[in-house]
């Protein structure tokens, strides 16, 4: 990655306003999302790791898909049916860095679902050196609370916080002593927007279960820690929000992140040298300072 101004690679773009159905289409977003496609360089970090990732398809879980196997791990990923689209692409880059790819198409909402997909993983993978849980669903209610259907409600804490929940407790037999689990929250676990509130609700949720479990997995050699982005310009954005053309302006940076500005957290917290870190939160807000 480069060392440049934290704007230079990537200045303050215009963000026309721009609406996709859930769950958005990368190649329809104006600008592009940067996953690292032509910037990220790996240096062997994770080398021969086997990992699973949640929502690996697009925007972050692709972005760390890609860092992950330039690092030199094999990656599975988890992406809903309808994204086989978006799946294929990661697939190509994870394999185009000469890594194997697994990607399964799973509803995380389904606790038999959890199971399916962990146990495909270590049927090819063997073992889950890092587990990613990163899928999540939110979607924007300017009416805040009394806009929140009980449906809407359901699939978001089943996705954000059931599924978590599920594949970890699946996972955890096949995570050797070393490996780690990495959980996506953000900013507003601590910042919660109002037209967001069943969404942030989730992420602090997410906060107090990296805590949690960093305690019950620290004697088994498994460290839990967990990044706290800020806003990132993923297809969630135009398929979730009603205006777009403001994302992420609020930050020091007056932009929103590229998820390729994320996926170096992931890596760092994978690698050996986090090896005396858990139980800790990775803010990368943008300039956002939380606790």
């Amino acid at each position: 990655m480069s060392s440049e101004h934290p704007s230079a690679q990537h200045p303050a773009p215009e963000y026309p306003q721009q609406q996709q159905r859930h769950p958005g289409d990368t190649e329809a977003m104006e600008p592009r999302p940067d996953h690292g496609e032509n910037s990220y360089r790996g240096s062997g970090r994770l080398a021969d790791r086997r990992t699973l990732i949640t929502g690996g398809d697009s925007g972050i879980g692709r972005a760390v898909a890609l860092a992950y196997a330039r690092e030199g791990a094999d990656v599975a990923f988890a992406h809903l049916p309808e994204e086989e689209r978006e799946a294929a692409e990661t697939v190509r880059l994870v394999e185009e860095a000469g890594r194997r790819a697994l990607a399964v198409p799973c509803d995380i909402r389904e606790e038999g679902e959890c199971r399916r997909l962990v146990e495909g993983v270590v049927a090819e993978f063997d073992r889950i050196d890092v587990l990613v849980n990163n899928a999540a669903y939110q979607m924007g209610q300017p009416d805040g609370i009394e806009g929140i259907t009980a449906e809407q409600l359901d699939r978001v804490v089943r996705t954000n916080l059931y599924g978590m929940f599920w594949i970890t407790q699946q996972a955890l037999p096949h995570i050797p002593e070393g490996g780690c689990v990495l959980n996506t929250t953000s900013v507003q676990a601590y910042r919660p927007k109002p037209h967001l509130l069943d969404y942030a609700m989730t992420k602090g949720a997410i906060v107090t279960f990296t805590q949690g479990l960093a305690g019950n997995l620290a004697d088994r050699g498994i460290r839990v820690n967990a990044v706290a982005p800020g806003p990132v310009w993923t297809p969630l954005i135009p398929a979730t929000l009603g205006d777009t053309t403001q994302f992420g302006a609020n930050t020091l940076f007056e932009r929103p992140a590229q998820p390729a500005e994320l996926a170096p957290a992931y890596v760092y917290l994978a690698a050996a040298e986090a090896r005396f870190i858990t139980a800790e939160i990775l803010n990368a807000t943008g300039g956002t300072p939380l606790p």
